[in-house]
């Protein structure tokens, strides 16, 4: 008892008791504290704090009755709980009127990953844009757009049988005000669908028959709600392949406006600092010309969190001491880039300590753009950057943002298999974000 006290209690309760200069602690605080850690328990537990107990599940039970000392979310549950019984018993200081700003504060103690999530959730906040889930039978995905009405992030539309959907949300206690559930086989947009992907797709191969068949499957039908602007963005991924959920996207949705090929980011949270990392999932071996655009995508995807972007093009070579075929192209790289976008800070091409590690430009390539470190990488193929991020991740102990798709029509994110609740809403509110912008 004495250990929990240390590690889940005191911390906290100090945290919330300074927050409103609370002349004493008093019993009606503990108590707050000790409700707020019962009802923490009582959550789904985030992928990331199973990953910090070796991947064993952590469910409430008898195995499981108090959060684990890891988990952040203690923080922003026991402080205000702390705080505001204070202030009703009347040993609160400062009182706090503005409790979302102080479980921003909060969140900002815990480093730069709950800072980036932040930017896109407060963007997102208050348009409700309608973002569809093809895999709406997935409890993750219910308890994702719970989170999403509540806030008012997005309005999600959830696919799937509404018999199933529904026994899902009973079962689970799930607040489902605000949701839009669709059945893709008995919805009256169906036939409507099947024409217009069987136009399409009728010189690719596809007949109408086919194209029936196509439109019953979530995926695809996800998709071409996008398309028609019965929705404005589509994320999924949880229980299918990568392939499976970009190929519709691709097929239907296609690429925006001056864009060749959609790409892949990561943003990899690392010792409280941020990297962009591109491309991680699409491109095999992307030309001179890709390398340009990727780089150019990648940067606005910065800026889109508040990041001034710093482009480094990767390679083996420092700046033409290696002068290769694979290093040259990644130069060239940089001169379409520069001709594209004059303003934007890139510099290359350059080998990865280089871009990360100042005294290194700063010595030997003082004529170099880049000022400091790089925060925005692009990596010269496909094996280079899936191969990095994952291993920043797994070795590195990185937080991992993403896959953020680059370059569609409309927003269309892909999630990782398996991953948590609230990584399935921080997709969401990127793709509310990209929405809002593409309305301007």
């Amino acid at each position: 008892p004495n250990q929990v006290n240390n590690v889940l209690g005191f911390p906290f309760i100090f945290r919330g008791a300074l927050d409103v200069r609370a002349t004493t602690i008093n019993d009606e605080m503990k108590l707050a504290a000790s409700y707020a850690l019962a009802k923490l328990a009582k959550e789904e537990v985030p992928e990331s704090v199973i990953r910090a107990y070796g991947g064993v599940e952590l469910k409430f039970g008898k195995e499981y009755i108090i959060p684990k000392p890891f988990d952040p979310r203690v923080l922003t549950y026991v402080a205000p709980a702390v705080a505001k019984a204070a202030m009703e018993t009347g040993v609160a200081r400062k009182p706090i009127s503005d409790w979302d700003e102080y479980r921003h504060q909060l969140l900002e103690r815990l480093g730069i990953s709950k800072q980036i999530v932040r930017v896109a959730i407060e963007k997102a906040k208050g348009s409700m844009k309608r973002i569809v889930f093809p895999e709406g039978n997935q409890v993750k995905i219910l308890k994702a757009a719970e989170i999403l009405v509540e806030d008012k992030i997005a309005k999600p539309i959830l696919l799937g049988k509404e018999a199933e959907i529904k026994e899902l949300i009973e079962k689970h206690k799930i607040n489902s005000s605000g949701f839009e559930i669709v059945d893709p086989e008995n919805c009256k947009y169906y036939e409507k669908y099947v024409e217009e992907f069987y136009n399409l797709r009728q010189r690719k191969g596809i007949t109408r028959v086919e194209a029936q068949k196509y439109m019953k499957m979530p995926n695809y039908f996800g998709a071409m709600m996008v398309k028609m602007g019965d929705a404005d963005g589509m994320i999924s991924g949880l229980t299918s392949h990568y392939p499976d959920t970009i190929r519709p996207a691709l097929q239907i949705v296609k690429t925006a406006p001056g864009v060749k090929k959609v790409s892949g980011l990561y943003i990899m949270l690392v010792k409280n600092e941020a990297f962009f990392f591109a491309d991680t999932t699409v491109n095999v071996n992307p030309t001179a010309e890709d390398l340009a655009e990727i780089a150019i995508l990648a940067a606005k995807a910065a800026k889109r969190f508040n990041i001034e972007p710093k482009v480094a093009m990767l390679s083996f070579s420092n700046f033409g001491n290696a002068p290769y075929p694979e290093s040259e192209k990644v130069a060239k790289a940089v001169e379409i880039i520069r001709q594209k976008e004059p303003d934007l800070i890139v510099d290359g091409e350059m080998q990865a300590d280089t871009a990360v590690y100042p005294p290194i430009l700063e010595q030997d390539f003082p004529f170099a753009r880049i000022k400091g470190k790089a925060n925005v990488l692009v990596f010269p193929n496909l094996d280079s950057g899936n191969i990095a991020y994952k291993l920043l991740w797994r070795i590195g102990n990185a937080d991992a943002i993403g896959p953020i798709l680059m370059g569609m029509g409309k927003p269309i994110h892909v999630l990782q298999r398996g991953c948590d609740v609230n990584d399935i809403v921080n997709m969401a509110a990127i793709a509310v974000v990209e929405a809002n912008e593409m309305a301007k």
